[in-house]
């Protein structure tokens, strides 16, 4: 158990860098459309003036005929909004990041660790990693543009990053931070 604590350490700091590249580099713009600042700033007022608090919009929104007529003709938005201002590289969000990461990559490491008996090789481990890592990212962003008809290049995007982090975890921890089974003479795996 110990060795999975030590090995979600290590899988929280490889999900910090395959963030940092897709999420702190210019590569980010992959996935991401903008705005000159003349129109980034009538955005923002139209926020202002118009979202009451903290949350998550739909505009329009499908609660009186009036909206839902509305959402039928366009344009439509999902907007998360924060009514506060914070500093782009947030020293808060990069703590609470890494302490996310550290849950996430702890989660999976116990997940691995409950199975490493019956899934005794790094292959095999690699695999059921791997194939979990990509059900995950499917589910979680794959399912916004079909649901919310959400952009697909942001959706595209996040799934490979979260693919590529959630897959280096578990990788990160079947490799070095497992037990290694090994077969007892009736043929029956055994922890080393």
């Amino acid at each position: 158990m110990a060795r999975v604590i030590i090995g979600a350490v290590a899988a929280a700091i490889a999900m910090f860098i395959i963030g940092f590249i897709f999420f702190a580099t210019p590569l980010y713009k992959i996935g991401t459309a903008s705005l000159d600042n003349a129109q980034a700033a009538a955005v923002q007022q139209a926020l202002a003036a118009n979202l009451p608090g903290t949350g998550t919009y739909f505009v329009p929104g499908a609660e009186t005929p009036q909206q839902t007529v509305m959402y039928g003709q366009g344009p439509i938005a999902t907007i998360h909004y924060n009514i506060g201002g914070f500093s782009v590289a947030d020293p808060g969000a990069i703590i609470g990041g890494l302490a996310l990461n550290f849950v996430v990559a702890l989660l999976i490491g116990f997940g691995l660790l409950a199975v490493a008996r019956r899934v005794p090789d790094f292959a095999s481990r690699a695999r059921l990693v791997v194939c979990f890592a990509v059900a995950t990212a499917v589910f979680v962003h794959l399912g916004e543009p079909i649901w919310y008809h959400h952009d697909w290049s942001h959706s595209i995007y996040v799934f490979v990053a979260d693919t590529l982090g959630l897959a280096a975890a578990g990788l990160v921890i079947a490799r070095w931070f497992l037990p290694r089974a090994t077969m007892a003479p009736d043929g029956a795996p055994t922890d080393v």
